[in-house]
């Protein structure tokens, strides 16, 4: 991975389509061996999630162009690699397992290298009724969900309200997850952990301890596609 992150931070400082072309057999390069590090993760995951062990790459993957057409931001390269594996593929609005290989820099997006579970973006009827099912059931959620899943793991509160919604008491251990908006887990992870040996034997068994995680959201998600 030193060559990836090494070639992210080139990107980062020379974000141009010339430097870019002059540079594309070495991206490609690049990109093949992160297609088969992504290719290997699937399968690790698969082993203990069926929904992940049907996925191809296509299905878990992002291409390396930025969308500048609605964006102020008008880099046309990304400055990470992300590989997100979730039931039914990346637009399914699932909640799902997130590896991430940033510059190493910086403490926001995307900078960090690092692991997440769950989706940013739910359907409202979604949101709906995690809120209920985690304030009604929050013994269950604590102790059969959150605590299994590795404990470097935080609520990702990007996008959350800053307020709870009035339904429920503000004093509650479940508040924050009131507020939640995209019902997620995130661990920022240093440049020694994704430069180490077996990297996709590591990220899967830390993986592996959130399953029950997105089981639970999965099982609203699920309800209200059914419903449709």
């Amino acid at each position: 991975m030193k060559e990836i992150i090494t070639f992210l931070r080139e990107v980062e400082a020379n974000n141009n389509r010339e430097w870019f072309n002059d540079n594309k057999p070495r991206f490609q390069h690049l990109q093949q061996k992160w297609n088969a590090f992504c290719e290997e993760l699937i399968k690790e995951i698969g082993a203990f999630d069926d929904d992940i062990a049907r996925l191809t790459l296509r299905d878990c993957t992002y291409r390396f162009y930025r969308d500048t057409r609605f964006s102020a931001d008008k880099s046309p390269y990304k400055t990470h690699m992300g590989c997100f594996m979730a039931p039914g593929g990346k637009k399914s609005m699932h909640s799902g397992y997130y590896f991430h290989l940033g510059t190493g820099q910086g403490l926001s997006y995307p900078g960090p290298h690092m692991l997440a579970v769950g989706n940013y973006c739910y359907d409202p009827k979604s949101v709906k009724i995690l809120r209920e099912d985690i304030s009604y059931g929050w013994d269950e959620f604590s102790t059969k969900v959150l605590s299994v899943a590795d404990a470097r793991f935080v609520p990702d509160m990007d996008n959350a309200l800053k307020r709870v919604p009035k339904e429920y008491p503000t004093d509650a251990p479940y508040a924050d997850w009131m507020r939640m908006k995209s019902y997620g887990l995130s661990m920022l992870v240093d440049e020694d952990f994704v430069t180490a040996p077996q990297l996709a034997q590591r990220v899967a068994a830390i993986f592996r301890t959130t399953k029950p995680f997105n089981d639970y959201i999965n099982r609203a998600v699920d309800y209200v596609m059914c419903d449709r």
